[in-house]
C-alpha cells in the first residue's frame, strides 16, 4: 500500500489512518465525488501552526547563539510555500493525494500550493494522532537538514545572487577577473560583476572565490535597491 511508504518516510505509523487519508484529501475530490468526507482544509489550518511551532523549537535548540531576527528569517523561509513544497516532493506526497479529475488534469499533483497545504495537513494529523512531542521529533528529522542548508546559503552570496537573477531576469550573473596583483604567494584579485552584460560592481579579495563572494554581495544589494 502506498501509505506504507509515507509511514516509512515519516518513521511513524498512524493509530488512526483515517486522519492521514483526510490530510491527503483535496477539496476538489469532495466537490466532484460528493462523498461524505471532509477535505484537508481544517487540518491544514492546524498544521500551519504546528509546523511553525515545531520549526521554532528546532531553531531555538540548533542555534543557541542566533538572534531573533536571524531565526525569524530562517523560519519564514522554511515554512514558506516554496520550502514546504520541496519537503512534500521529497516525501512523495503528490502521488498520494486524492484529487478531483479537473485538478488532476491541470497538474495538481505538482502544484506547490496543493503540496504545501497537504504537508501542513499531514502535520495537523500527526499532532492529533501522536501529540506534539512525537510530532516535534518527526519534524526534527524532516526539517533539520533544510535549516542547515538555509544557514549555509545565507552566507553564500553567489548562490543567493544566482537564484535572484534567475528568478528576476532568467539569466545567470557573470564574474570577470579584471586585475591580478601582488606576489604569487599573496595575490589579490579584482572581480567585476555583470548581469545581462551590464556592469554592476567590482570587489577585491585574496582569492578569486573571496572576491566573487564580495562582489556577489554587492550584486544582491543592487537588486534590493
Amino acid at each position: 500500500m502506498e501509505l506504507e511508504r509515507l509511514y516509512k518516510a515519516l518513521n511513524y505509523q498512524f493509530k488512526d489512518p483515517a486522519l492521514l487519508i483526510k490530510a491527503l484529501t483535496h477539496s476538489s475530490f469532495i466537490n466532484e465525488t460528493r462523498k461524505k468526507m471532509e477535505s484537508n482544509e481544517r487540518l491544514e489550518f492546524l498544521g500551519d501552526a504546528v509546523i511553525s511551532l515545531a520549526v521554532t523549537h528546532i531553531l531555538m535548540d540548533k542555534l543557541p547563539e542566533a538572534r531573533e531576527g536571524e531565526m525569524s528569517k530562517l523560519r519564514a523561509s522554511i515554512v514558506s510555500e516554496r520550502g514546504l513544497y520541496h519537503i512534500a516532493m521529497d516525501l512523495g506526497i503528490g502521488s498520494l493525494l486524492l484529487l478531483g479529475k479537473g485538478e488532476e488534469k491541470s497538474g495538481g499533483r505538482q502544484k506547490s500550493s496543493i503540496l504545501a497545504d497537504a504537508l501542513e495537513a499531514i502535520f495537523g494529523a500527526l499532532y492529533l494522532d501522536a501529540g506534539f512531542p512525537k510530532t516535534l521529533e518527526i519534524a526534527k528529522d524532516i526539517f533539520s537538514h533544510l535549516i542547515d542548508d538555509k544557514r549555509k546559503m545565507a552566507h553564500d552570496y553567489k548562490s543567493r545572487l544566482q537564484e535572484a537573477t534567475q528568478k528576476m531576469f532568467g539569466t545567470l550573473p557573470e564574474y570577470r577577473v579584471v586585475e591580478e596583483k601582488g606576489p604569487s604567494h599573496r595575490k589579490a584579485f579584482k572581480v567585476a560583476l555583470y548581469i545581462e552584460d551590464k556592469f554592476i560592481a567590482e570587489s577585491e579579495g585574496n582569492s578569486k572565490k573571496e572576491a566573487e563572494q564580495k562582489v556577489a554581495k554587492e550584486g544582491l544589494n543592487w537588486i534590493k535597491r
